[in-house]
């Protein structure tokens, strides 16, 4: 998959106002978050809006902290700074109660799966189940199977190990456990990532088709320039430790931003553009 080299950039934008056909409060709001791990800080008042309904796209340079942020507003970093309001909720000021219902809420695909190997497909995607719910085992077995047939993958994987699946296979299991709780937000981190490009073409009509018949938000974290062009409704790049553009890929292409011109106006985003179909 496509990836860039950082270059200088400038001070971020302000939030963006929703995207067409996908109004209303955010249903994730970052503002003013700053990260640092040490001496170093890695994000520093950064602001962000997600919007319900829409896939964003969340890009940048390579170890300019894009996984960082996805893994602060889950709860899973320390900001030093800043305030994330999950679906209206001040994460900083909610009961355990609250956080709870917040946390069933999301659904989560970490890099490469994170399937965990000791574990089967089945007994994977029911990790969450196990976590939030008190649910007989037949009707964890019987919402296993239903997963794995909503993400494209046959019953009988849910028998399987990790190592016996490939890495399709794989991305498909972890989405399928992130879908375990029918949340509304799903977050993706690199989804497809080590796939080839049928393989990652699929999974993105897969991510469009479940936003569409689940009502899902989807924030997607990605070097791939085909997803950022094909299923994304808007994009947000990363650059000088907080949003430096947002917008669709139209943006983009008009962007003077000398890393966001690289990246989204070079030779290979170029070919992607003329092979999208028109008004896809």
């Amino acid at each position: 998959m496509a990836d860039g080299d950082a270059t200088q950039e400038r001070p971020a934008t302000a939030p963006a106002t929703p995207p067409a056909g996908r109004g209303g409060e955010p249903i994730i709001s970052v503002r003013d978050v700053t990260v640092g791990f040490g001496d170093k800080l890695v994000l520093e008042n950064l602001s962000l809006d997600i919007y319900p309904g829409e896939i964003l796209g969340f890009v940048g340079a390579s170890g300019s902290g894009k996984s960082v942020l996805l893994r602060t507003i889950l709860g899973l970093n320390r900001k030093r700074g800043g305030t994330i309001r999950l679906f209206g909720v001040d994460v900083d000021k909610a009961s355990e109660a609250e956080r709870m219902q917040i946390d069933m809420r999301m659904g989560v695909l970490f890099q490469h799966g994170a399937l965990f190997s000791s574990l089967t497909v089945r007994e994977n995607i029911q990790v969450p189940m196990r976590e939030y719910l008190d649910l007989p085992r037949k009707l964890m077995d019987e919402l296993a199977v239903l997963k794995l047939e909503l993400v494209g993958l046959d019953a009988d994987t849910a028998g399987k190990m990790p190592h016996q699946l490939s890495g399709g296979m794989i991305k498909r299991a972890a989405l399928a456990r992130a879908l375990a709780l029918d949340p509304d937000v799903v977050f993706l981190d690199e989804p497809t990532s080590g796939l080839d490009p049928i393989g990652a073409s699929e999974f993105d009509e897969l991510v469009a088709k479940l936003r569409e018949t689940m009502g899902l938000t989807v924030y997607m974290v990605t070097h791939d320039l085909d997803s950022l062009f094909s299923v994304c409704d808007r994009i947000a790049v990363l650059g000088q430790k907080r949003v430096l553009v947002q917008g669709t890929i139209e943006d983009m292409l008009a962007s003077e931003e000398p890393w966001v011109k690289s990246y989204f106006r070079g030779k290979r985003a170029r070919q992607i553009a003329r092979d999208e179909p028109a008004g896809a």
